[in-house]
Formats: structure tokens, sequence, C-alpha cells
């Protein structure tokens, strides 16, 4: 080891979750660290557009309620949410979002100085609140960087955590990292909490930059902790769709435009979603991206459009959009927008409580690396930021009262070597997700796309960013492969073209999975996530 440190608590990652977990544990007295592998701020936080979807007190449409949010998010997530879970997180969404404001974040407000509501898909309601129109992610990150910096939170950027280790008796006793030239050292803490995002560059394209590789995921199995829920990817109805098969991370066309009265059509100028639901162009997110796939092959033109011409004030409203769109040469105001689905948001990950606890001692997780059991089968919109802040601050909590109670490791570790781990080329990966376990699956191809993985993984010391990446992205793919394979239905994001059908009989449960003595993913209880309450 090359250089080493200590601390209460390690934060892996710098999004929503993991900076407010960070400033919520400086004012319980513990000694924060955070690392990241890129620049603070990389993250999706940053790209979140659509807002927070939250009902506070006094500012609500006249019949909504937190129990009408909780309704329309167990109707997203398609028998898979824990109803505890939702009203839990849901309820402490007002408290949160005053907290975030009293550091400085700044959200729209309307004429009458009350914050300015949207609706987005699958909400009864105009409960989306929002920063610079359509800069939400952008702005919540701003005021969280600034409170961690004013504040004194130490952040050690690009540096790539390797590996959780733990004592004898499997208590976290800290983090193995790499420093930005490759030089392995050690941070001593007896909690750690993974906030690290995503796993959309699993994918071919992705609305995820690209810091998503699946890290915390695999990190959480390699140190023994339960995932579940991994077959949900949510691919996003709308991203901006350009000519020749563009790779890498897209450009988001928030919903909150079709929200605002867009609607899709297809090439034949035909609506897409008359029909298909009675939310029409606001459904649910699973219900919207299978309807355009359907309508694209039907036409052969390999996308749909989002007619917003009708739309006053579309570049005030939706400047990321509007720029992005401009930049690929196309006039919202005036012409109707090409998209596409990609892949978006997982809904499952490393199983918790909704205090962030996972199965291992000292290990936590928040964000949307964790799986809380507020998501279940779909994300419902908007959901994700809120998730971050609430989860994220209870998560710290959690961590200083089992350090207080003495529940943690304080023993050293010594003799720790960089692990080995099965790497697969990136593009071939990402080739055959998409290929086989994107929006339609089906099982022989679930089966070769495992088989095909397995055989292109080489073995080798994790001993650099790109390394560790790509082995969380392996160990991930197969997770989410033999969940996909295991779940012999269709259920909210994941379509199942030889199982068409739910099947509440069998699949109205979660499937966790772990890691075996021998490194061997197996299925195991999911504990903590709440399932089907």
């Amino acid at each position: 080891m090359t250089w080493e440190s200590g601390a209460d608590l390690v934060v892996v990652g710098t999004g929503v979750a993991g900076l407010t977990a960070a400033l919520r544990a400086r004012e319980l007295g513990l000694r924060v660290l955070v690392v990241t592998k890129d620049a603070a701020g990389a993250g999706n936080t940053s790209w979140a557009q659509g807002g927070v979807a939250v009902v506070r007190p006094g500012e609500h449409d006249p019949a909504d309620s937190v129990r009408s949010h909780v309704e329309d998010t167990m109707t997203a997530g398609a028998g898979l949410c824990s109803r505890t879970a939702v009203r839990s997180i849901l309820s402490a969404g007002a408290g949160a979002i005053e907290r975030l404001r009293e550091i400085g974040a700044l959200f729209d407000t309307g004429a009458d100085g009350a914050l300015a509501r949207a609706r987005e898909g699958g909400h009864s309601a105009f409960r989306v609140i929002h920063a610079g129109g359509d800069a939400t992610g952008a702005e919540v990150q701003r005021a969280l960087s600034s409170a961690a910096r004013d504040g004194g939170i130490p952040v050690l950027e690009r540096h790539c955590v390797v590996d959780v280790a733990r004592d004898e008796r499997g208590a976290v006793a800290g983090v193995l990292a790499l420093d930005a030239e490759g030089r392995p050292g050690f941070v001593h803490a007896p909690t750690v909490l993974l906030a690290t995002g995503g796993l959309g560059q699993i994918y071919a394209a992705t609305t995820n930059p690209e810091v998503a590789t699946a890290d915390g995921v695999a990190l959480a199995l390699r140190a023994g902790a339960v995932v579940a829920d991994l077959e949900f990817v949510q691919f996003h109805p709308t991203v901006l769709y350009t000519p020749g098969g563009a790779r890498g991370r897209r450009p988001l066309v928030t919903e909150a435009v079709r929200g605002e009265g867009a609607v899709l059509v297809d090439v034949e100028g035909r609506r897409v979603m008359a029909g298909e639901h009675p939310l029409e162009d606001l459904a649910p997110r699973d219900v919207v991206s299978a309807a355009i796939n359907r309508r694209a092959a039907e036409t052969g033109a390999g996308h749909v459009y989002l007619d917003a011409t009708g739309i006053g004030g579309f570049a005030d409203r939706f400047p990321t959009v509007f720029a992005a769109c401009r930049a690929a040469g196309v006039d919202p105001t005036r012409e109707p927008i090409p998209v596409t689905s990609a892949a978006h948001y997982a809904c499952g990950g490393v199983v918790t409580g909704v205090d962030g606890r996972t199965t291992v001692p000292g290990l936590y997780a928040a964000g949307e690396v964790a799986c809380t059991g507020l998501h279940g089968a779909n994300r419902l919109a908007s959901n994700s930021l809120l998730e971050g802040l609430v989860v994220g601050a209870r998560a710290a909590e959690a961590a200083a009262k089992d350090a207080r109670c003495g529940l943690r490791s304080r023993k050293p570790v010594s003799e720790l070597a960089l692990p080995s781990a099965a790497v697969v080329d990136r593009d071939l990966l990402q080739r055959t997700m998409s290929r086989s376990a994107g929006i339609g699956r089906e099982a022989q191809e679930l089966s070769e796309a495992a088989t095909m993985l397995d055989r292109a993984g080489a073995v080798r010391a994790l001993d650099s960013r790109q390394a560790v990446e790509d082995s969380a992205l392996a160990l991930t793919a197969q997770a989410l492969l033999l969940a996909a394979q295991t779940r012999n239905e269709s259920r909210g994001c994941h379509r199942r073209t030889d199982y068409p059908e739910v099947d509440d009989t069998r699949w109205r449960r979660s499937i966790a999975l772990r890691l075996d003595a021998s490194g061997w993913l197996i299925r195991t209880e999911p504990e903590l996530v709440g399932g089907v309450a």
C-alpha cells in the first residue's frame, strides 16, 4: 500500500445520495471521507432533467396527497413495491426538500411565489417541482457540492474504489482504492456507504454518463451483500434520435415535455399512445417505451416523433432539451423531435432497508445503486432524486447510530492485495446486452448472452480504473441475465417475448442474488427488500 487514511464513514460517490449522506454524517459528528473515481459531480444527478416528485403541505393540487403519490408509485411498480417502504420514503419527501432549500437549492416558482409544479408520466397530479426548467439535477448537484465544499468535507477525486475490506467477523473495515496514477491505498473505516449510481453503461445507448458502470453492485456482491430486482432496467421512452446507431450517452428529452402537452406520433403522423393506456402519452415509462419500440419496428423507421410544437415558450421552459435539439439540427418549436428509447435507470440494486442498511454489517447503500422497495418493477418518474435525499440522510443516521452502539468493526486490516476478477471487452459486452437484454427478451437469447460473456471473460488483476469498471460491468451483466432468465413473465420494465403475461401466482416477488463461497451467482432470499407488502 502506498498510502493510508482513516475515517468513521467512507462515502463512495458524489451524487445526491452520497453528498446528502456526507453532510448529514458531518452534522452528527462523524469523520467523513468522500471518494469518487472521477471529478465531483460527474455522475447521474447532474443530468436529471425532470424534477423531484413531492407533495408539500399547503402547496399541492386540491385532490393530491402523499397517499395519492404512494398509489401512483405502487401502480408504476407493477406489484413489486413495498408499500411500507414507499410510504416511508415519500412521506419524508417534503422535509428533505426543505433541508435542500436551506442549503441553497433554488427551485422554479410561479407568479404566486409558490414552487411551480409539473406533471410527468404515471403521476395523477401536478407534483413535480423543478429548477432551471429542465435542469433540476444540475441545481441539486450544485447546492450539495457547494454545501460540502463550504463545510470542509474532504473529497478524494479520481480515486477508484476496488474493494470493500472486511475483518474476520465479516464486518466492514474500510476500502481499497487506486489513485489517479493507479497506486493502491487503503482507507480504514468501520462504515462504508455505496452511492455509486447506476449501470447504464452495460448497454450501448443510455442516458447515463460514462461513470455509470455498476461499480457499487459489484462491490456489494463481492463484500457478501444481496442484490435484487436487477432484471428491471428502465428504458426511457424519449431520447433524441440520431441516425447511424449512436453509442454512449444520449440526450434525454424529459417526459415533462409530454406533461406540458406534447404527443408521440409515428412517421406517418398517427398517435402512438392512443388506446395503449388510459393515461396515453403520460403512461408509465415501461408502457410508453414498449409502444414506441413496437411502432418504430412496424414502420421500419427506427424511431417515432414527439410533437411539442404546441408548447409556448419551449426554449425557456426546456432549455437543456432545446439546446440538444438545435445541436442535432432540429427546431422543436417548428418540427417534431425524433425520439427513441434508451437504457435509463436501474430499478433494482443492493438490497437495503429504508435506512440504507445492507445485509453486511457496516455496509450501506443509497440512491440508484440501492434496492429499497420503492421502485419495484418500474420507477415512477422523478422519484429518484427524492429517494437519494431521504435515504442518503437516513443512511448517515444509521451509520452514526450503529457506531455509537459499538456494532461496527474497529479492527485494522492487514495484508491487503489487489483482487482479480473476470473482465470482458466493453464493446462486446454492450453489444451483447443491447441485443439480448434490452426491452424485448427471450430465454434462448438470454442464455446465449450469458454463455458468450462467460467465455469472453479474462481474469486479471484490478489494477486500473478501466479494469475495475469492466469487471463490475461483467459481473453485473451476468447477474442481470440470470435474473432475467429466471423471471418467466413480463412485468414492469422486464418484457419477455416468450412469456408475455404477468404471472402473479409465481412471480409477484423479488429475485435476489448473492455470490457463494466459490464466487458463483446464486439465488437467495431478499431479506430486507419489501417485495409485495
